[in-house]
């Protein structure tokens, strides 16, 4: 089964697959901090995936009869459900909480587990329940090499990276849900997204010592490490968030600060027009040419 998430990546050459590899032109420390970034070290330190090489196969095949994804127990209908991936770093101070649901057609996910053990990380299966939206999985992820949460926004990227590679292999029905099936799919979105139309973006205080950023906008590959990164790159600080994977688009909310204390208003519209103009640049660039 796979997941949501968003990574800078390269496009291999070899078109049978691509690779998360190095990000690139990533110039800050990439992790979730509890304090402003040092201003002496901003631009002195690449990022880079901390995992091994990361897949995603296109235009996923019926998966085989040994597959362990699914358990068989969806019935046949034209209806496919919205696939959501959930990264929560707030409700779990020493684990990252992931959530996985795609109606009811989600199996043990033992292959999803796997995969994400071999990015180096520890995985249990926290809980699973209904409701009327469908089966909600829960995994608690450490870092194997730390035992503690993850904090790089790399990491976290291959993390849903991992999880939608094994969603387009075993359920390729999923793919026309998926922002990566126009792609990657057996089958691409029967809709679009625009960009300008779907991006909204909300900061207000959370308190004194710091700010609440809601970003929702249209996914794709990389995009939780590009928002997190153009936040630090105005020395603002993430300290927390849930990153949200829901179909064709992708929904954040980071808890932030300046210098340990809340964004004040003019710095609270920076940051709001700083990602506005990045999440919008690729329709602004194509068209001036």
């Amino acid at each position: 089964m796979a997941s949501a998430a968003n990574c800078v990546v390269y496009f291999s050459s070899n078109t049978n697959y691509l690779t998360v590899s190095e990000l690139k032109n990533h110039s800050l420390p990439a992790t979730f901090v509890s304090r402003p970034p040092n201003n002496n070290t901003l631009g002195k330190r690449s990022v880079r995936l901390l995992s091994s090489t990361t897949r995603i196969n296109p235009r996923a095949a019926a998966p085989s009869a040994t597959a362990v994804e699914n358990d068989g127990s969806f019935p046949d209908t034209d209806m496919v459900p919205t696939p959501k991936v959930i990264i929560d770093q707030d409700s779990d101070p020493d684990a990252t909480v992931v959530e996985i649901t795609f109606g009811d057609r989600l199996g043990a996910l033992l292959d999803t587990m796997n995969a994400l053990k071999s990015l180096g990380l520890n995985v249990t299966k926290a809980n699973v329940y209904l409701d009327s939206s469908g089966k909600h999985n829960k995994f608690c992820i450490t870092k194997a090499s730390t035992g503690r949460k993850v904090e790089e926004p790399e990491l976290l990227e291959a993390i849903r990276l991992t999880i939608i590679n094994n969603l387009l292999e075993f359920h390729p029905e999923s793919s026309s849900q998926l922002a990566m099936g126009a792609t990657f799919g057996a089958e691409p979105p029967k809709e679009t997204v625009d960009v300008d139309i779907a991006t909204r973006i909300r900061v207000h205080d959370d308190g004194p010592d710091r700010s609440l950023l809601y970003v929702e906008t249209a996914d794709h590959p990389g995009l939780l490490v590009e928002l997190v990164k153009t936040i630090t790159d105005i020395n603002v600080a993430v300290e927390s968030g849930e990153f949200d994977t829901e179909g064709l688009l992708a929904k954040a909310k980071f808890h932030v600060s300046y210098k340990g204390k809340a964004l004040i208003k003019p710095l609270q519209q920076v940051l709001a027009n700083s990602l506005r103009y990045y999440l919008r640049r690729p329709t602004t660039e194509e068209a001036s040419f």
